[in-house]
């Protein structure tokens, strides 16, 4: 996957990026025990389980190039602990940019 499937944003301490590959879309699945266009329905809905957000951005962390160990330790410090309504906005925008790519940036002239 390319720049075009990756949302790029501050997250805990640091600009990261979050991916959701192929091969992690079925382990996201596996994770949430519903299909891909499911749990984006959920999510986009407002209607998930506290799991469907949790483990879309640890594995969207991984996609993104963060160790696996690093993004539990991330989402266990920036996401766990932490109000709802702090990370369901970064579940969300990660499965936008599966579904419809990445946002365009302006390029300073009202352009994207």
């Amino acid at each position: 996957m390319t720049a075009e499937m990756t949302y790029r944003t501050f997250f805990g301490d640091a600009e990261r990026d979050f991916r959701i590959t192929p091969e992690l879309i079925v382990e996201l699945e596996r994770k949430t025990d519903a299909g891909i266009g499911a749990l984006s329905r959920r999510l986009f809905n407002r209607e998930f389980k506290r799991a469907d957000m949790i483990e879309t951005i640890r594995l969207a962390l991984i996609g993104g190039g963060t160790s696996p160990k690093d993004a539990d330790a991330l989402v266990s410090a920036y996401v766990v602990n932490r109000p709802l309504i702090e990370n369901v906005s970064l579940a969300i925008a990660i499965l936008e940019t599966l579904w419809f790519g990445a946002p365009k940036k302006d390029d300073g002239n009202g352009q994207a």
